[in-house]
């Protein structure tokens, strides 16, 4: 990897390492007794976040942009795609399924546009070439809830099933106009696979002091573990059999020293930990006694209120927001009262972790409606006016008239 590459992947572990702690914060997941499991694809969250930014201009565009640490000199979007598509998403595993050779990891994006409406060709163009993503036409204003089952299967289908109902109920609705997803799919078999007939019931020791039995898987081999200042680190290889040109990937395990160390862990990371401590982890050694749980979480989650703490203010803004490079309409590039913004963020994730190795799903959806303001109106019925009282579905006039002076009854 080049120096210039690697600056920028290292923009993404910043990003990621910020979203995640805010996500911690805004969840109400950072205190000690109260945390609950909890998994989140950045990744996912970031393209979600690039494509926005391939529709944004101004101030709205450079918001983005500084919050995924990109350059803001030049085409920040084409350095974003490119790398992440070189360095990170090359998926030399995919023809092996997962399954003996390399992990398999699927990547689909798509935008989802009110039929009504096209596309600006270069937003278009510019999905396309940098997130190989097509465009889909539904009816947002008529059928909105049939739009966000479409969009849900879609998800669906992309993550191998794995992720259900990514857009809850009521989420769409007859204001949505534009709608960007993205999914991420990953199964990888263990390096070294661990013997189910291992696994046994042991103690598992919970953040408020209770204790439970759980199935954890067991080995005798040389593992890499390293141990810093107030945690342990193991890291357990994917493997890449028969296929010397994928991308290594691993799993990482970080063990406080202390058994409620997590806050105070979760506290201190830094893109440093990921950059530099973890990479430190290359030698095996013998390990006296390994027990790791088998974990399968789901989770589901709003995400603007955590962008919204890190500074992404504008996107979700209707009066301030700036994607005017999207939608070919002058319903909304040529009317200063109608914008479009983010009304919201949705993402599910999946983690399963046992004897044979890791299955992840994630799927990401941003929202985007139209609001229009007009200069409201005056209805002072100071004066004599007519009226009428009829049946709306045949138009038949039961009464009309009008009045001159309210006082007078006749």
């Amino acid at each position: 990897m080049d120096v210039q590459a690697a600056a920028e992947v290292q923009g993404v572990s910043e990003f990621s390492m910020e979203l995640y702690q805010a996500l911690l914060k805004t969840s109400n997941n950072n205190h000690d007794e109260k945390a609950t499991n909890l998994v989140m694809s950045p990744l996912s969250i970031a393209i979600t976040l690039a494509m926005a930014l391939a529709g944004a201009k101004g101030a709205t565009r450079k918001q983005i942009a500084q919050l995924l640490k990109l350059p803001q000199e030049g085409d920040p979007l084409h350095k974003f795609s490119s790398q992440l598509r070189s360095v990170v998403l090359a998926d030399g595993g995919s023809e092996h399924g997962g399954g003996g050779g390399g992990p398999l990891l699927k990547v689909a994006n798509r935008v989802w546009v009110e039929q009504s409406l096209k596309l600006k060709p270069t937003f278009q163009k510019l999905l396309k070439n940098s997130f190989g993503s097509e465009a889909g036409s539904v009816d947002f204003i008529h059928e909105p809830n049939e739009a966000r089952e479409e969009i849900n299967a879609w998800a669906k289908e992309e993550t191998c099933g794995r992720i259900e109902n990514l857009l809850p109920e009521g989420s769409i609705n007859n204001l949505t106009r534009l709608l960007l997803t993205n999914a991420l799919y990953f199964k990888g078999t263990w390096q070294e696979p661990f013997a189910e007939s291992n696994t046994k019931d042991r103690e598992f020791y919970l953040l408020d002091g209770r204790s439970l039995k759980v199935p954890m898987m067991q080995t005798k081999k040389k593992q890499q573990v390293k141990s810093f200042e107030t945690f342990k680190a193991l890291r357990l290889r994917y493997s890449t059999v028969g296929n010397d040109k994928c991308h290594i990937f691993s799993m990482y395990i970080l063990l406080p020293h202390e058994k409620k160390g997590l806050l105070q862990l979760e506290q201190s990371l830094d893109p440093k930990v990921l950059s530099h401590d973890l990479a430190q982890i290359t030698r095996e050694v013998p390990v006296s006694d390994f027990q790791l749980p088998k974990f399968k979480i789901k989770c589901g989650f709003e995400v603007f209120q955590a962008l919204q703490s890190l500074g992404l203010t504008l996107p979700f803004l209707p009066n301030d927001a700036d994607f005017t490079e999207m939608l070919d309409s002058s319903v909304v590039a040529g009317d200063d009262h109608c914008r479009l913004y983010i009304s919201d963020i949705f993402q599910k994730v999946f983690v399963e972790v046992n004897e044979k190795g890791t299955e992840a799903a994630a799927a990401t959806g941003a929202i985007m409606e139209l609001m229009c303001y007009q200069e409201p109106e005056h209805f002072v019925a100071d004066h004599p006016f007519l009226f009428i009282i009829k049946e709306e579905s045949t138009n038949v006039i039961l009464f009309i008239g009008h009045v001159t002076n309210p006082t007078e009854a006749n």
